[in-house]
């Protein structure tokens, strides 16, 4: 009876840990806050220009730079792969920012708990600061998989949060281009399965322009 009790306490002892554990991630998960409007705007937005006559230039963008990202209004299919490559090329000198948006497994349709964020990100790029900015809106997955696959999964994903911010948000697609990058552009090389791959970068092509006028 005694070496009963003994069992039995014990594996009360366990299932308390484990209750205990996955109360503690739950937490910590939900503790997690969204990139407000706000920070979305400050990340994107260029700076206030100023003339000095010792600032250094940056670096120009060409006129058939311009003539691309000006052509990218009112787009309504997602980038190749080559038009990709150039955006990533742009995007060096362009502001953006990477944003968790969160997805139904292996699916590219947006989980219910993406909405807060994608509605910060809706506020933002209906402010005075970003409503005529060409905005490319970037797909990205982790190493998991191969290629194909997760190149079409980043496509219908990022075409899922332009849909979102026009169909559910109102906001005008006229200046929003959707872009697939896979595996192509990880955030993390050093661990290609990390979460940190697994999102969605806004880039802020106007940027690079404003900056040099």
């Amino acid at each position: 009876m005694t070496r009963l009790c003994l069992k039995l306490a014990g594996r009360l002892a366990s299932s308390a840990l484990v209750t205990g554990f996955l109360w503690s991630a739950t937490a910590i998960s939900a503790s997690a806050e969204d990139i407000s409007a706000d920070q979305i705007i400050k990340a994107l937005a260029p700076a206030p220009l100023t003339r000095s006559l010792t600032a250094p230039a940056g670096p120009a963008v060409s006129d058939s730079d311009r003539a691309f990202i000006e052509g990218l209004r009112h787009r309504t299919r997602s980038l190749t792969l080559d038009e990709g490559d150039h955006v990533t090329e742009l995007a060096k000198t362009s502001n953006k920012i990477d944003l968790e948006i969160y997805f139904d497994f292996n699916s590219a349709v947006l989980a219910s708990k993406a909405e807060p964020q994608l509605k910060q990100l809706g506020d933002a790029l209906r402010s005075a600061q970003l409503e005529n900015s060409v905005i490319v809106l970037s797909g990205h997955t982790d190493a998991k998989g191969n290629a194909a696959y997760n190149q079409l999964l980043s496509e219908r994903r990022a075409e899922a949060v332009k849909q979102y911010l026009v169909g559910k948000l109102q906001l005008s697609g006229d200046n929003l281009t959707t872009a697939g990058y896979g595996f192509r552009e990880l955030k993390n090389k050093a661990n290609p399965y990390a979460a940190e791959n697994r999102r969605v970068q806004i880039v802020n092509l106007s940027s690079a322009n404003q900056a040099q006028k």
